[in-house]
């Protein structure tokens, strides 16, 4: 089966108290999943593409369980492998007034840390257009790490365009340790979406027009900074422009914002969109998921993404 885009990382287990408060006072919970590239591949999903998720949970009822959902968003799980002994990893969210949370993550030595190069099938990537990636996954140990170089290889042998999403998370590893990794990782990717935190982390700038040329010496063909609520910065070899975002109401979550752009940015480009339209979707996209409690819960399916943009007061793009 063709793809559009092809992903790769760990989603887990989120467990969320329906209280606000301490979590030890906690005594109910809703079960729902956390991935950053579950995130992109649901949004992308449920915008009309294929999508397939390359992954390994624990054979256990929480893997189980998480299959199926990522199944049920249209998404093909054909690639998850399930670990015979190490645990599907958990996220716990705890929800201390309004403004304040606070995440537990329980993903040590899970069955998504313990991925390596055999879990990656180069015929699978090579039937994608894109291949989406972030920090995240070489964070989890070294044989991810290894592994997400081995799915680069190739999509590079098959002409596949490498998509990376730097999504730096310091309670995986410190600075001085992802730095170099994640620079390498850019020098690879055809198209890379850093925020501007982490290009500051990376390349100790922030000013979009000197990030975009640093990675564009990097080896990028094209680079979109994000900056959260203002919009975001693109430039490519022909083009260069920045694209307003869209006002929210209320930031209820920011959590998965920029996972929606991206799905939205890849949208775009897969429709054969300008660039400037391109982003402009990813920005809508990221603007409705912040106005929703959850990860994923936000993003949007086409007809509520195209309505939401009419009504913004937004030139809709083309």
């Amino acid at each position: 089966m063709q793809m559009d885009v092809v992903t790769i990382g760990e989603t887990m287990v989120m467990f969320t108290p329906q209280t606000t408060g301490l979590l030890r006072y906690a005594k109910n919970f809703t079960l729902s999943y956390a991935g950053a590239e579950t995130n992109v591949a649901i949004g992308l999903s449920r915008l009309g593409h294929r999508v397939g998720w390359i992954s390994q949970v624990g054979q256990d009822e929480l893997g189980e369980s998480l299959i199926s959902f990522v199944r049920g968003e249209g998404i093909d799980v054909s690639q998850v492998k399930k670990h015979p002994t190490a645990p599907t990893g958990l996220y716990i969210k705890e929800y201390l007034n309004q403004k304040e949370v606070r995440i537990y993550y329980y993903r040590h030595q899970s069955a998504a840390s313990m991925m390596d190069r055999r879990n990656i099938d180069t015929d699978y990537i090579s039937r994608a257009k894109f291949l989406h990636i972030t920090g995240i996954t070489p964070a989890l140990s070294g044989s991810c790490r290894e592994m997400i170089f081995e799915a680069i290889d190739a999509a590079k042998v098959h002409g596949v365009k490498v998509v990376f999403d730097p999504n730096y998370r310091a309670k995986l590893w410190d600075a001085e340790t992802a730095k170099p990794v994640l620079l390498e990782i850019a020098a690879r990717s055809d198209i890379i979406l850093p925020g501007i935190d982490e290009a500051r982390l990376l390349l100790g700038k922030s000013d979009p027009e000197e990030i975009a040329n640093d990675l564009f010496h990097l080896g990028a063909q094209l680079v979109v900074v994000k900056l959260g609520p203002e919009g975001a910065y693109y430039q490519s070899k022909k083009e260069v422009g920045f694209v307003a975002g869209f006002p929210v109401d209320e930031v209820v979550d920011p959590v998965g914002a920029g996972d929606a752009f991206a799905a939205g940015f890849l949208s775009g480009l897969l429709e054969g969109l300008s660039l400037e339209s391109a982003v402009q979707r990813g920005n809508a996209a990221g603007a409705l998921v912040v106005m929703v409690r959850g990860d994923y819960e936000g993003l949007p399916q086409r007809e509520t993404l195209m309505r939401f943009m009419k009504a913004s007061g937004q030139d809709v793009l083309r």
